[in-house]
C-alpha cells in the first residue's frame, strides 16, 4: 500500500475501535471484576480512549511523509545541551484546551541535531510502497495481561513503524476481549495485517519458534524475556556463558520495574498536602497496582518539616479510595511476599501495603518491581536540589528498571534551583520523567515514547530494548519528559499557575472517570470541537 492508502485504512481502524468501544471497555472491565461506581473509567481511558487516537496520530504522519515532509514538520524544536527536544504536547489549540497546563516533550540521544531528527522521523513508513522486499515480514505480539490498549498499540507500532504484520497472542486473563478486538481491530484485520489468537504458554512457546515468523515483541517481566531469549535452568546458563541465546530472531520488549516517586520539599498547603497524596495514591493503586509504570518507592526527604504531615494524607486518602484487592495472577501472593519481607515495617492500609525502609532493611522493594499495591518508603537527606541530586543518584543506582520516574515539586522550588533542576532532570536515566504528573502519561500520549531508557541488552534486559507508541515514528528517542500543574484548578490559578485542568480523570479519586473515559474515547474516534466540549462538564465535576 502507499501512504495514503495506509494512512486511510488507520482511520477507518480509528473509527471502528471508537465504534466498539462500549465492548471493549465492558470486557476488560469483567476481566478484573472492576466494582460498580467510578472505576470503569480506567478501562475506557487505558483501553479504546487510549488506542484510538493513535491511530489517527500514525495516519497525520503518514500523510505528511505522502505530502514529502517531515512527521516532525509543524512541531516546536529546540535543543537543551547535545540533545535535540521535540514537543508533542500540547500540538494544537484543542491539545491546549484538553490538557491544560501540560507540556510534554521527546529528548533524542545525544548528538541527534534537529535536522536529523526531521530527516530521519518516519522510520520505516519512509520505504512504505517499495518493492516487497522492504516488507519485515511477520511477527509476534506477546500482548500483556493488565493494560488492554498495550497489545493492540504494539501491534500498530509494528506495522505503521517496521512494515511488519503481527500475530496478537493474548494474556490469558484478556482471552475474553478477543471478540472486542476483532470488531474494533476490523479493517486491520480484514487487511491481513492483523490476526489476535488466544492460547496459553504453550501456544505463546509454538508461535516464539514458529519459522514463519521473525520477530517477538513482547510487554511482560524480564523472567518472561529471559526464558524466551535464554531458556530456564540448566539451559538458560549454559546459553548465557555461550553467549548463545535460545532465540535466533529479533526481539523488542517493554518490562517494568520500580518506578521511584519524588517528592522535592517545599512549604506546602493543606490543600497541596491532601491532593498531592491522592496523585501519589493514584501512581500506586491505579489498576490495583497492576501497573508496570505503578510508583513503588516513595523517595521523601528526612529533613523536611512537612514529611509527616504529608504521610499522613496518603494514609487518609488509602483509607478513602474504593477498596480494590489484587485481581491479577500472583498479585496477593506479591502482596504477601512484601508483608513476609518486611514485617512490622509492612502495615495494610486500605488496598495498600505501605512499607518503612531503613539503611538496613532487606532490598527487596528496590530490586524488582511486586506489580501489585506496595509502596516502600525510603528518606534520603537533603532539601532543594541537594535533595533531588541525592533521589536522583538513588533511583538511578539503586532502584530496578528505567522505565519512568515522577516527581512532585512546587513551581516556586523549580525556579529556586534554577538550571540545576533541568540538569537533575536530564540525569534521570528513565524512558518516562513525569514533573508534577504521574509518568504513566507518557503511556497516553501518542507523540510520547514509551520504552525504558536506550542501552540494556539481551543479556541485562533491565526494563526492555526499543520503544513503542512514537506517532510521530522519531529515530533515536532517549525520553519523554512531561509536565503538569502542581495544583488543580482553581487553586492553579489563583496560585500563578496557567493551567485550567481539575484533579485528572485518571485519579483514583475522580468521582466521574466513567464518564470522562467515555467521552475521551468518543474523541479518539473523532477529534472535534462537539466531542472535545463534551469531556469537560464530567471532567469538572469529578
Amino acid at each position: 500500500m502507499g501512504l495514503r492508502e495506509r494512512a486511510a485504512l488507520l482511520r477507518r481502524t480509528q473509527q471502528a475501535i471508537a465504534a466498539n468501544a462500549e465492548a471493549w471497555a465492558t470486557a476488560a472491565c469483567a476481566a478484573k471484576g472492576v466494582p460498580a461506581g467510578h472505576l470503569e473509567g480506567e478501562e475506557w481511558m487505558s483501553g479504546p480512549a487510549a488506542t484510538a487516537p493513535m491511530l489517527g496520530e500514525y495516519a497525520t504522519s503518514l500523510d505528511k511523509l505522502a505530502a514529502g515532509g517531515s512527521p516532525l514538520d509543524g512541531l516546536a524544536l529546540r535543543t537543551v545541551g547535545d540533545r535535540t527536544v521535540v514537543q508533542v504536547l500540547p500540538e494544537d489549540l484543542k491539545d491546549s484546551l484538553l490538557f491544560s497546563g501540560f507540556k510534554a516533550e521527546v529528548w533524542l540521544q545525544p548528538g541527534v541535531t534537529p535536522e536529523q531528527a526531521k530527516a530521519t522521523a518516519g522510520l520505516g513508513a519512509r520505504s512504505a510502497g517499495e518493492a516487497a522486499g522492504q516488507s519485515h515480514g511477520v511477527g509476534l505480539v506477546l500482548g500483556a495481561g493488565n493494560i488492554s490498549a498495550i497489545a493492540p498499540l504494539d501491534a500498530a507500532y509494528e506495522l505503521v513503524a517496521f512494515n511488519r504484520a503481527s500475530i496478537i497472542k493474548l494474556n490469558p486473563t484478556f482471552q475474553h476481549l478477543k471478540p472486542a478486538y476483532d470488531a474494533a481491530l476490523a479493517p486491520l484485520i480484514a487487511a491481513d495485517l492483523i490476526r489476535v489468537v488466544n492460547g496459553g504458554a504453550e501456544v505463546g512457546a509454538h508461535l516464539v519458534d514458529h519459522p514463519g515468523l521473525n520477530h517477538v515483541h513482547i510487554t511482560g517481566s524480564a523472567r518472561t524475556h529471559d526464558a524466551i531469549v535464554w531458556g530456564v535452568g540448566d539451559e538458560a546458563a549454559r546459553n548465557r556463558a555461550a553467549g548463545t541465546p535460545k532465540l535466533s530472531k529479533e526481539i523488542t520488549s517493554e518490562l517494568g520495574g520500580v518506578s521511584p516517586i519524588i517528592v522535592i520539599p517545599g512549604k506546602w498547603t493543606k490543600s497541596d498536602l491532601a491532593f498531592q497524596a491522592e496523585h501519589v495514591v493514584t501512581q500506586r493503586l491505579h489498576n490495583a497496582g497492576h501497573n508496570c509504570i505503578g510508583g513503588q518507592a516513595l523517595i521523601v526527604s528526612s529533613d523536611w518539616d512537612q514529611k509527616d504531615a504529608f504521610l499522613a494524607a496518603i494514609r487518609t486518602v488509602l483509607t478513602q479510595v474504593t477498596p480494590r484487592p489484587p485481581w491479577y495472577p500472583n498479585g496477593q501472593a506479591a502482596v504477601d511476599r512484601a508483608k513476609a519481607t518486611y514485617g512490622d515495617a509492612a502495615e495494610q492500609v486500605g488496598s495498600c501495603t505501605l512499607v518503612t525502609l531503613r539503611d538496613d532493611s532487606p532490598t527487596e522493594l528496590y530490586d524488582g518491581e511486586y506489580f501489585a499495591g506496595v509502596l516502600g518508603i525510603t528518606e534520603l537527606p537533603g532539601l532543594g536540589a541537594d535533595f533531588l541530586a541525592n533521589a536522583v543518584a538513588f533511583a538511578n543506582e539503586t532502584l530496578d528498571g528505567t522505565l519512568g520516574a515522577s516527581m512532585i515539586v512546587r513551581p516556586q522550588d523549580i525556579k529556586e534551583m534554577g538550571d540545576r533542576f533541568d540538569s537533575l532532570v536530564a540525569d534521570l536515566r528513565y524512558g518516562a520523567v513525569g514533573i508534577n504528573v504521574w509518568s504513566g502519561i507518557a503511556f497516553l500520549l501518542g507523540g510520547a515514547v514509551w520504552g525504558a531508557f536506550p542501552g540494556h541488552t539481551l543479556e541485562q534486559v533491565g526494563s526492555g530494548i526499543g520503544v513503542v507508541h512514537n506517532t510521530h515514528l522519531i529515530a533515536q528517542p532517549e525520553k519523554t519528559v512531561a509536565r503538569g500543574p502542581f495544583r488543580p484548578f482553581p487553586r492553579s490559578v489563583l496560585r500563578g499557575e496557567l493551567a485550567m485542568a481539575p484533579r485528572m480523570p485518571w485519579f483514583v479519586t475522580a468521582r466521574t472517570s466513567d464518564k470522562s473515559g467515555k467521552a475521551l474515547a468518543a474523541y479518539g474516534g473523532k477529534r472535534s470541537w462537539g466531542n472535545l466540549l463534551k469531556i469537560f462538564p464530567p471532567a469538572l465535576r469529578g
